[in-house]
């Protein structure tokens, strides 16, 4: 289990091989290159398309920042093409986060924009055609930017005139995208970085009754092509299609709790061309809950699991996060 996962793959591709044969090996390989490079994603960026994040479009006065410390632990298997030779393959991943929020006023609503810096360790091992393979790595991932703007039922307002604020109907838009800066060898199968930018634009609503308030929030993920995938390849993905719904609860001390789910599809893979049947069909269930110290601090938590998965991956996410706010009014 000391040999990297990389090393037996890639050679079929770069040999004088009949049209059949190379096509062959190129699908072969596009599919474990998929299914690895899927959990890649899913078990070290956390917020991705993916994943289920509550209180997305909620009212924030104006003016304020928000600095985010997080540390998220994920552990799975990968799910696999079950005509591959490929067994007994799992991962897990120790994440941190630091995140940055500002808010702001965009034509009389609130809005946000958002930066995430992603540090992971990663460790994926199992059985190909019978052989051990093990990657380790470390280091830092692709940053995310994002800017969500509320669309109705979110005025802009200071932290004064925000006290006597109450929700009704919210409905806000937002586009985060990924930049290719993360950690990138061309020779590994797995890496921390994507070298490729993605593109998520989203629609979210929220509807508060009482204490309770209903989350749905749309989304689609686009990626540019990484031309040098694994030695020099062009591997393209289609897009994954998500959609999570939240169910919150909210006390009268400020502590909320809620009930998250996500449904994604798509994500279908090609390698030179050449595609593959490794299309993603995943749910995943958690909660999430987020509790005040005082004016200025809070502390969050969260858990998910797969329900069910297609391919890619199965895994259970465990995570806590401190929040400082400053700025106008504080």
């Amino acid at each position: 289990m000391h040999r990297q996962i990389s090393a037996p793959v890639g050679a079929p591709m770069m040999g004088n091989r009949n049209r059949g044969g190379v096509k062959a090996s190129a699908a072969r390989l596009l599919s474990l290159c998929g299914a690895f490079g899927a959990i890649a994603l899913l078990g070290i960026t956390v917020a991705k398309a993916q994943d289920a994040e509550p209180r997305s479009y909620s009212n924030t006065p104006v003016g304020l920042n928000f600095l985010i410390a997080g540390a998220l632990y994920s552990a799975g298997k990968l799910a696999f093409d079950p005509d591959l030779s490929v067994a007994d393959a799992n991962f897990h991943s120790k994440t941190g986060l630091l995140v940055y929020i500002r808010s702001f006023d965009f034509a009389g609503q609130s809005a946000k924009f958002d930066v995430i810096v992603p540090a992971s360790s990663f460790s994926a091992w199992g059985r190909v055609e019978g052989q051990p393979r093990q990657r380790e790595m470390a280091g830092l991932g692709d940053p995310r930017f994002r800017v969500s703007v509320n669309l109705i039922g979110a005025p802009a307002l200071s932290v004064k005139d925000f006290a006597n604020y109450r929700q009704d109907l919210i409905v806000g838009i937002s586009l985060q995208v990924s930049a290719p800066l993360g950690q990138y060898d061309s020779s590994k199968l797995l890496n921390l970085g994507n070298n490729r930018w993605s593109f998520k634009p989203e629609l979210g609503i929220s509807k508060a009754v009482g204490p309770w308030t209903f989350e749905l929030a749309p989304s689609v993920t686009f990626f540019t092509d990484n031309t040098n995938f694994f030695g020099g390849n062009d591997f393209a993905q289609a897009p994954f299609y998500a959609v999570q719904g939240h169910i919150l609860y909210t006390f009268q001390s400020g502590a909320w709790f809620a009930l998250d789910g996500v449904y994604f599809s798509g994500g279908r893979t090609s390698l030179n061309g050449v595609k593959s049947d490794n299309e993603q069909r995943n749910t995943r269930a958690g909660f999430t809950v987020a509790l005040p110290i005082d004016r200025q601090n809070s502390l969050k938590l969260s858990a998910s699991t797969g329900i069910t998965s297609r391919t890619g991956s199965e895994f259970t996410a465990v995570g806590v996060a401190w929040q400082y706010r400053w700025g106008d009014g504080y």
